[in-house]
């Protein structure tokens, strides 16, 4: 279940130029392409002829030629010229999508192009602040499961054993404070007096021991903001919320679906410390991309045995309080967008 009206991330803006690009987003074909002056459309993947993706078209100044009879649509999805005919009908266009480019970021919105407002996109401005490098993957599940892995850190002290864990009792003691918010939930964890993750340690000379906090923030319906880090003991990370040096890595989530069971996953690292050094910018990003390797193999692993077990329940434990907030948010804005009761909304949680 989808929800459309909403701003979800489709890719870097790198990653488009005057070059078609075709990207599926929730169950839709969409080609992107950017004008002569340099801003980013958004159309449905078809020719409204013969149904030939655009996608393999060719991008002349602000339009786009379909490259099977050679059919051009401006940046609405407006057909302007057809080759042998002037007569243009009305009923020949294809669907436009608004998009805003923002903080490195393409978004798109998929539903009623009416009620799309630019200034609910998220901000992120850390792109601009910090070096990062950044990737687009597609992962062989639902959408939900990556956020749901991402608002539950507990998995790392298992998944993660060579790069983001501390010792096994950290996780058991750590102290969580969980805020839900109108769009989703944020929540920041501390692990105190704790063993440094691989990761940390090879980034950063700590003396021995840490604190160390993840605070993350879920924007429904697919989006998470991560800032986490470590400090010495005793240097005042927790004590006086001061969690400048040390250790320092924001990261961005993007998690949109493609279909119902593969999802684009597209992210950035943001590296706070050693800021003037390349190679560790590259190094972390190098540490973080394995770490998400690992996450990937379980959630792969994960969906296939639930789609082989369908509708058999699951439980919930202490460890889920935030991702249950996040679900019942999405919820919320599902039921909104529908007008379906809430008592009649499946329960995703």
């Amino acid at each position: 279940m989808f929800l459309y009206n909403a701003w979800y991330v489709a890719a870097w803006g790198t990653e488009i130029g005057e070059k078609p690009m075709g990207r599926t987003l929730l169950e839709e074909p969409v080609v992107f392409y950017r004008r002569s002056d340099g801003q980013v459309v958004a159309l449905e993947d078809r020719c409204c002829h013969r149904g030939m993706p655009l996608s393999c078209g060719q991008v002349f100044g602000n339009n786009i030629r379909c490259e099977y009879h050679g059919m051009v649509f401006d940046g609405g999805g407006n057909c302007v010229e057809i080759p042998g005919q002037p007569l243009i009908p009305k009923s020949a266009r294809v669907r436009s999508f608004p998009v805003a480019e923002r903080d490195g970021l393409i978004w798109i919105w998929m539903g009623d192009a009416n009620l799309s407002d630019p200034a609910a996109i998220p901000s992120y401005p850390w792109h601009a602040r910090w070096p990062h490098k950044d990737k687009t993957e597609r992962i062989l599940c639902n959408y939900l499961l990556l956020s749901d892995n991402l608002l539950d850190q507990t998995h790392a002290a298992y998944v993660h054993k060579s790069t983001l864990a501390s010792n096994v009792d950290a996780y058991e003691r750590a102290e969580i404070k969980i805020t839900p918010t109108e769009d989703g939930v944020k929540f920041i964890r501390w692990m105190l007096n704790c063993q440094p993750p691989g990761i940390y340690a090879k980034a950063v000379k700590f003396r021995g021991r840490v604190d160390r906090w993840g605070e993350f923030e879920y924007v429904a319906p697919s989006c998470i903001l991560q800032f986490t880090g470590a400090r010495d003991v005793g240097e005042g990370a927790y004590e006086n919320d001061d969690r400048d040096g040390g250790f320092g890595l924001r990261i961005f989530y993007g998690i949109t679906p493609e279909t119902e069971h593969t999802s684009w996953f597209i992210w950035s690292a943001a590296n706070g410390h050693r800021q003037n050094e390349p190679e560790a910018t590259e190094e972390l990003f190098r540490e973080i991309e394995r770490a998400f390797k690992e996450d990937e193999d379980v959630l792969v692993a994960q969906y296939a045995t639930l789609r082989k077990i369908g509708d058999r329940p699951l439980i919930n434990i202490a460890s889920d309080g935030a991702r249950v907030h996040a679900r019942l948010a999405l919820e919320r804005k599902i039921a909104e967008e529908r007008g379906i009761p809430r008592e009649q909304v499946i329960t995703l949680a």
